[in-house]
């Protein structure tokens, strides 16, 4: 029987659920709203007025204007909307700055405003109800949720607050769910990952748990210590866990590792937010892609991957998209981006609606010999090799070997097994063809005699932990790279090889 807040749950579902699909049937014209309230709200400020918004009248106009950028190209308005200016990038100060560890910038600042702050919170709601109104499961909302996240511990300067994107969310926790909510506030203000995550465990065993989120990559080493201390599968343990809400990296390289973990299949949702938007949700258990957020003051341009780096690439609005392309994403949003490039490629899956995929990173590729191997394709090359099989893998990442001491060239896969092939040369063999399948560069490169077929290196268990902790990542938002051009997280990682 349900209670009363599961069964109030399945008709305020369906309610938002009605108006997420008004939006999302009626894309164009919905981004179109978008672009001219950013414009007219962004004409007033510093940046509008460097870049002459007041003679703004059409998407062409935006394009001749206003550049596409990165962190570094906008760090000068963001050093002074940092030291407490107004109206810089937008109206007013930020409420907020969300620190996040750049892979090529150092640290960066993420503006968070009025206007932008309450999209976050939204898109995260929305996620959960379609899925009831979708599934008319509800009946999670009454047993305990976890979200594994960041300190939600914030500094304060120049009348601005910074933290972690996580631990700035966790202030918006609805009232209607904080009973439900774990970790406690101070477990969550504990920064040694290892000694949280241990309390969270602790806290968490005697609960009723239904609903676990987080990055697999940490959620998986809370599930690994709880089945050490009880012996038991996380299924077991939490036998009403019927709901893994993710998000950050591929949930495919890890699903088969989960269920084994959990013991049994379980629904799963996965989310797309950073701290410069949240851009997309799943919205359907059965769809492959994630719903794009296009009534959340984010207006979207995309550039396709292979033309990024040419001197003049073409700007697409949505409705010149078109699937199964790889696109570097650009968004301009309420929060005072503008024309801002993510780093993060996307590919189209959907367009009634629009859905979207993350292939990979832009600037995570291997391309040592001209390849443009892509983060997509390693993943889907390692799910193809190990499909239907026992081989159960707990983190990977590939860069390239230009100089061995033998032979030619070749990709190294460092790969930390729970349960190592029987025969890694086959395994090598099955990776090696589907990414000759998949990227004609790669193929030609083989068949061509300039590389030699990709070589694997097991890592010792908990080795890529172990790496994380070394340059002090381990934890929180940090995941590790899938793809490098270089061999610094290779030669680190060979230190950590398994040796027989």
């Amino acid at each position: 029987m349900l209670s009363i807040k599961s069964a109030l749950a399945i008709p305020f579902a369906k309610r938002i659920r009605k108006s997420v699909l008004k939006w999302a049937n009626n894309p164009i014209e919905t981004q179109e709203k978008v672009f001219q309230n950013l414009i007219s709200e962004g004409a007033a400020t510093v940046f509008g007025k460097d870049h002459d918004f007041v003679s703004i009248n059409s998407y062409g106009d935006f394009v001749k204007r206003v550049p596409v950028r990165d962190y570094e190209d906008l760090r000068p308005y963001v050093e002074r909307s940092v030291n407490g200016e107004e109206h810089i990038l937008w109206k007013g100060k930020p409420l907020y700055f969300a620190k996040t560890s750049g892979t090529t910038s150092g640290s960066k600042y993420i503006p968070i405003t009025k206007e932008s702050m309450p999209t976050h919170v939204e898109a995260a709601r929305n996620a959960i109800l379609m899925y009831i109104a979708e599934t008319g499961n509800s009946k999670f909302v009454d047993g305990k949720m976890i979200f594994l996240q960041g300190s939600p511990i914030l500094e304060q300067k120049n009348g601005i607050q910074f933290g972690r994107l996580s631990g700035i969310v966790a202030h918006y926790v609805p009232k209607y769910l904080q009973k439900n909510r774990m970790p406690s506030w101070e477990t969550n203000c504990i920064d040694d990952w290892e000694t949280k995550v241990d309390a969270i465990v602790k806290e968490t065993l005697p609960e009723n748990m239904t609903v676990i989120s987080g990055i697999p990559s940490w959620v998986q080493m809370y599930f690994e210590k709880i089945q050490q201390k009880t012996g038991k599968n996380v299924g077991d343990v939490f036998k009403n866990f019927n709901l893994f809400i993710f998000g950050g990296v591929n949930y495919e390289p890890y699903r088969a590792k989960f269920e084994n973990l959990i013991g049994r299949k379980v629904d799963s949702i996965e989310l797309y937010p950073a701290s410069e938007g949240f851009f997309a949700f799943q919205d359907k258990q059965n769809e492959r892609g994630m719903l794009l957020q296009l009534n959340s003051g984010i207006f979207y341009e995309f550039i396709k991957a292979d033309e990024y780096f040419d001197n003049n690439p073409r700007r697409l609005t949505l409705k010149d998209v078109q699937l199964g392309v790889n696109y570097v994403m650009i968004v301009s949003t309420t929060a005072g981006l503008w024309a801002y490039n993510l780093g993060d490629t996307v590919e189209f899956t959907s367009f009634k609606p629009y859905r979207v995929i993350v292939s990979g990173r832009i600037k995570h590729f291997i391309s040592a010999f001209g390849e443009h191997v892509i983060g997509k394709e390693v993943e889907q090359a390692l799910q193809e090799a190990t499909f239907d099989t026992n081989i159960r893998v707990t983190e990977f990442t590939v860069a390239p070997q230009i100089n061995p001491k033998e032979g030619l060239p070749y990709h190294e896969w460092f790969i930390e097994f729970e349960n190592e092939p029987e025969n890694m040369a086959a395994l090598a063999n099955e990776l090696d063809q589907s990414l000759q399948k998949q990227n004609s560069y790669y193929f030609d490169l083989i068949k061509g005699n300039v590389l030699q077929t990709l070589k694997i290196t097991p890592v010792i268990p908990l080795g890529f932990q172990t790496y994380m902790k070394s340059i002090g990542k381990l934890g929180g938002q940090n995941k590790i790279p899938r793809l490098s051009n270089d061999r610094k997280i290779a030669d680190a990682l060979s230190e950590l090889k398994l040796v027989k």
